[in-house]
């Protein structure tokens, strides 16, 4: 395996305390007092998001010690035994609940009920995973809790209704790209497999 230098989170707060110091110390565009505001928001985006993974992650043992998972498994299995076709489900599933939840606690809420699905069929974990993200950032530009498409049209200055209007191009594309991923494990498990040789 390869040696890890950073890892993602710690990368993360360097590169924030490196931004700190270009904006303070050499383009001198910030300010201590000018901090407060960004510093509020991201508190305020950070408790709002913890209390949302605090309930999420306790409706997901409620789930696992009501055995759902087990039973939703075995009623999706009871509709079809067609892989092709089960996998077709879940990833109808997936984009509508991509629509209406954000994606970290619908990857907390779903991943324990929808991974047995996966592997029943003989879906690699890794692959799955994959698929699920893929899935939910569709959902991020899909109405009507597309995050990204209220980022987009504050961006732009335009309203929502024309950002909604422009995405029908990139959306049928992510969906074609979430069929040739699914379906070509290939795809997504070339590189884990190459890592794990090495």
């Amino acid at each position: 395996m390869l040696p890890y230098v950073i890892t993602p989170t710690e990368a993360a707060a360097v590169a924030a305390v490196y931004a700190f110091i270009c904006g303070v110390f050499i383009h001198k565009e910030l300010n201590f007092k000018s901090l407060a505001q960004p510093i509020g928001g991201a508190c305020s985006t950070t408790g709002t998001t913890m209390v949302i993974l605090g309930c999420a992650t306790a409706f997901t043992k409620i789930l696992t010690i009501e055995q759902i998972p087990a039973m939703i498994t075995q009623a999706l299995i009871e509709v079809t035994s067609n892989g092709i076709f089960l996998l077709l489900l879940v990833n109808v599933m997936l984009l509508i609940v991509g629509c209406i939840m954000d994606t970290t606690p619908a990857i907390i809420v779903l991943s324990p009920i929808l991974l047995p699905v996966a592997v029943s069929v003989g879906m690699d974990p890794i692959h799955f995973g994959i698929v699920m993200v893929v899935n939910l950032a569709i959902g991020f530009i899909t109405p009507p809790l597309g995050v990204n498409l209220f980022v987009a049209a504050g961006i732009a200055k335009i309203s929502l209704e024309e950002v909604c209007r422009s995405i029908l191009l990139p959306v049928a594309v992510m969906a074609g790209a979430l069929m040739l991923i699914t379906y070509v494990p290939e795809l997504s498990l070339w590189l884990p497999r190459l890592l794990q040789r090495n």
